[in-house]
């Protein structure tokens, strides 16, 4: 049997892999990587699987937006850290979705529901299950972060989200109680998905959630610094970009 799997995050593609290589369920013979939209839109193309699990939100934009480009009559294991809306829409079509951070347990459910359903699979509720889901408000701003810890998947909710850092070739998440993990994307990237509301980027370095922010000094017009709370852990000092000094002030007013 030949699976994709379409996720950006490496921790959650390693993670799942590693499960499905172990378990006894469905025989896998191949695993396709695609690590974004524009991959698995390639891949479709030409090629197909017997079985998909498939990230709603990806690095260039929402998975499902796959569906505008190929036609895919494949069953779908959807993979998703947003429990609400998509809960409900899933629940109503059948259609079955692994709530990130999720345990073997819980995949070998939806291995055994994908041999219950697959001999006479209906695509049409999956396209109906789309469909409602990209009419759901503000899609692609992320709620919850995944992290390893050990040997597991940790999810951490936006709230809980002190702020993220930049050091070297890595980036990393400061929880609000202080804990700090390793985070698989880079700066750049993660702060076009980041509710604009609650993080800023003040720097090339650091996103701040604005409720870790526990002063602000105005050393000048043109020197704005940021004390957090928890503090980072290498005693950095934060300052503001000058460019954003305007914008970041404007920010924290709203």
């Amino acid at each position: 049997m030949k699976i994709a799997i379409i996720e950006d995050e490496l921790l959650a593609v390693n993670y799942l892999k590693n499960l499905l290589d172990i378990q006894n369920i469905v025989p896998v013979t191949e695993t396709v990587i695609l690590r974004s939209k524009k991959q698995a839109i390639e891949f479709f193309e030409h090629h197909t699987a017997d079985l998909i699990f498939m990230d709603i939100h990806l690095g260039d934009g929402m998975s499902l937006e796959i569906f505008e480009y190929v036609e895919l009559f494949t069953p779908i294991i959807f993979i998703t850290a947003f429990d609400e809306y998509a809960m409900r829409v899933f629940r109503h079509f059948t259609i079955d979705y692994l709530l990130k951070p999720f345990e073997e347990e819980d995949l070998h459910k939806a291995l055994q529901k994908f041999i219950s359903i697959r001999s006479n699979f209906d695509p049409e509720p999956l396209l109906k299950s789309v469909s409602a889901l990209r009419r759901s408000d503000d899609p692609e701003v992320m709620k919850r972060f995944m992290v390893r810890e050990g040997n597991k998947l940790k999810s951490i909710d936006e709230h809980n989200t002190a702020y993220f850092f930049a050091s070297g070739k890595y980036l990393f998440l400061t929880t609000m109680d202080h804990q700090t993990y390793i985070y698989d994307d880079t700066i750049k990237d993660i702060i076009h998905r980041l509710n604009p509301q609650m993080f800023f980027k003040v720097n090339r370095k650091f996103i701040i959630n604005k409720n870790a922010i526990a002063e602000i000094i105005k050393h000048s017009s043109q020197k704005v610094e940021l004390k957090l709370s928890p503090e980072p852990e290498t005693s950095t000092e934060v300052y503001v970009s000058k460019r954003q000094i305007t914008e970041c002030l404007n920010w924290l007013k709203s």
